[in-house]
This record gives structure tokens, sequence and C-alpha cells, in this order.
């Protein structure tokens, strides 16, 4: 009989599961007029996110959606699950619904901020009540954002949210004679397009934004890859060499630089940096005149 009333409380307050199927159904039909309206939107930072969600339609529609943006995105469908990723994994914004197995939304939020985690929290519910937002609200959450939702507005949430964790991000990232165009995810070099597929756009993108530092192959992976990634394959060496094919194959003054046993620098480098860095980047011919370069200085 008390289980019974339990059941009948629960159902009052959440409605019942097929309501919130109905509610997840329209969501998902809201997805779709979204990818031509995004580009025209500013692009403000390419991160690492935790999608907590349990409902593996949406999660997948998500997911995509926001790995279609650049966004790196790990998966999690359970309470306990979103914990464990958030303490093995560094994120720079969770995604968090309230209806999930295990623990719920609210005692996930409350037990990252208790850890100590501060990256932003923005909850997504079903749920619309005012009460439920001040309880998401006063366990930590940054947002809150109730379903059904159009997708852009969960982007420019999203994008509200990274501004205020952060510093501002410019449209335009300039490097040299290198441009990128946040806004159209475009790159041009020299007044030249170059053409790169979504994750090699996102790991220049990272690259650009930390212009003038050794950034090393852990930290890469972090921002610009998800879970799925294998630390013990080449794959950001091979991107990384993508890249610099594509930007500076054509010019006599290369950007993309290896450090060996520290990672990669981006950025214009003078001769005397060339000569004794041991560049890999650096063609054996450019390196040469380097050198030679250096050597009539010192002469």
């Amino acid at each position: 009989m008390q289980t019974l009333s339990v059941n009948r409380r629960l159902m009052s307050r959440y409605g019942t599961r097929e309501s919130t199927r109905q509610e997840r159904r329209t969501w998902v039909a809201r997805r779709q007029p979204v990818s031509h309206f995004s580009r025209q939107l500013p692009y403000d930072a390419r991160m690492r996110l935790l999608l907590v969600e349990d409902d593996a339609r949406i999660a997948r529609f998500v997911a995509k959606g926001l790995r279609e943006q650049a966004y790196a995105v790990d998966v999690a469908n359970t309470g306990d699950d979103a914990l464990y990723q958030a303490a093995i994994n560094t994120y720079d914004l969770v995604i968090l619904d309230v209806m999930i197995p295990g623990r719920n939304g609210f005692e996930v939020c409350r037990e990252l901020r208790k850890s100590g985690q501060r990256m932003p929290i923005l909850m997504l519910t079903a749920r619309d009540a005012v009460e439920d937002r001040i309880t998401g609200l006063d366990h930590g959450a940054d947002d809150y954002l109730t379903k059904p939702f159009e997708f852009r507005e969960l982007l420019a949430r999203l994008r509200a949210l990274l501004r205020r964790s952060g510093e501002l991000r410019p449209a335009k990232i300039a490097v040299a004679d290198l441009v990128l165009d946040t806004a159209a995810q475009s790159v041009s070099r020299a007044g030249r397009n170059v053409t790169l597929t979504a994750k090699e756009y996102a790991l220049l993108e990272y690259l650009a934004r930390n212009a003038d530092r050794v950034v090393g192959r852990a930290e890469i992976a972090e921002h610009v890859w998800d879970e799925s990634f294998d630390p013990f394959s080449n794959l950001i060496e091979v991107y990384v060499n993508r890249v610099r094919r594509k930007i500076d194959a054509d010019s006599s003054k290369p950007l993309l630089h290896t450090r060996r046993g520290a990672g990669y620098l981006f950025g214009p480098l003078n001769d005397s940096d060339v000569a004794e860095a041991g560049d890999e980047s650096v063609s054996p011919r450019n390196r040469a005149k380097a050198t030679s370069s250096v050597r009539k200085g010192h002469a």
C-alpha cells in the first residue's frame, strides 16, 4: 500500500513514462532544422563536454549535433557513470539531464560541486515547475533548459556558459598570415582558402587559441578528442601532419612546429629559434637556410 502511494506521488509530480517519451519525441523532431542556422551564430569555443542523458535516441542526436560543431563529447547514461567520468576526465561543461537512472541529476550536480568541480552545468528536464528549476540551481547548476527545446537554443546557452567560465573569445583568430573565422569555421592563409575536416579544424583552432606556447599531446587529447580516443595511438600525430600539410605546404614560414618530447608549438619562429629548436616541421632546405643566415649574423 505504501509502495502504491509513493508511485502515485511520483506520477503526479514527474508525469507518466509515456508522457515523457512523447515529450522526447517532440524534442527530437525539433532537432532537425538546426545545422544551417548554427553556422550563422558566433563560434565561441571548442571544448570537451560531458552529456548525461539516459535516452539513447536523444543522447545520439545531441552528441551528433555537438560534434558537428567540433565539440568533443563524452556520453554517460546514469548518475554513477557521470560521476565516474567527471572524476577521471577534465570537462569544460556538463549537460545534465534530471531524470536519469541511479542518482538523479540533482544529486549528481550536488556531488560534483561537493567534490570541488567548478565547470558550468546546464540541466535538462521535461519538468518545467518553478520548484524544480530552483532545486537544480540551488544544487549548483548554472543554467536550466526545459524539454522540448530548440537545438540552436542549447548551442546558444552553451556558448553563454563557456563565455562566463573564461575570457571572451574573438570571432576571428589571426596568427601571422593565417586567419580562422570561427563563425564560418573557415581558414585562410595569405588569402588562400584552406579546406579542413571538422576534426582538423577543431585541432587547428585549439592550437591557434594557444599560439606561442607548447601544447602537449595529453592537453590536445583532453580538449579536442572524447573518451573514445586511444592514448597509445598515433592519431594526434596523423592529424597534426594533415593540418601541417594543408596550412604550411605553400609557405616558406611554417606555423605548426613539433617539439620532441614536449608537444606542438603554433606560431611563426624567427631564424635563431628555428636553428636551435631541431623542429621536425621545418624542411631540411628551410632549416639549412635558417642555419646559414644565423651563421652569417654571427660572422
